[in-house]
């Protein structure tokens, strides 16, 4: 405030000591009655604490408050970032798990199918190999059955051979 006056104070008395000025043409004025001045002066003094007080100082507090919550919702804005990352984070950490155990699981199913079937296929072999076996035997028992029947048959047709040969009996 001293400052302020001191500036005004000069500036007054720069005004007092400049001498009038006319313009060419009517006598135009450029420094106004001394007298004048220092009222005009005067009277801007004395305003200063009011309009300070009814103007300045609140437009100074609204503009601050509104600094204040921009500040904060800045703040607030830069918090809920991180918070966000924090979540996409977490969210990826957690599709990333997700996806971990189900190929896990995945490869299990088809390790336990593979087996499986590998056991299926074993069974399987082991059930046709019996079978052919059977089979196998089955011929065999039958080619000899077949054998001894054909031998049987071979000498019943070989004596009949032998006795229409011979025109008799052979017993």
């Amino acid at each position: 405030m001293r400052r302020s006056a001191c500036a005004i104070l000069i500036a007054t008395g720069i005004l007092l000591v400049a001498s009038g000025a006319l313009a060419a043409e009517g006598q135009l004025v450029l420094v106004p009655d001394p007298r004048l001045l220092i009222g005009l002066l005067l009277l801007f003094a004395f305003l200063i604490p009011p309009v300070q007080a009814a103007l300045f100082t609140p437009l100074l507090r609204v503009l601050e408050e509104r600094t204040e919550r921009i500040d904060g919702t800045r703040r607030r804005a830069s918090r809920l970032v991180e918070e966000s990352a924090e979540i996409l984070s977490r969210y990826e950490t957690s599709i990333r798990a997700a996806r971990e155990e189900a190929d896990a699981e995945r490869k299990e199913q088809l390790r336990a199918a593979r087996s499986e079937g590998a056991q299926e296929t074993s069974q399987a072999r082991s059930a046709a190999e019996a079978e052919i076996e059977s089979a196998r035997r089955e011929v065999a028992d039958a080619l000899v059955a077949a054998r001894g029947s054909l031998r049987s048959q071979a000498e019943d047709l070989a004596n009949q051979a032998a006795e229409r040969v011979l025109g008799r009996p052979l017993s």
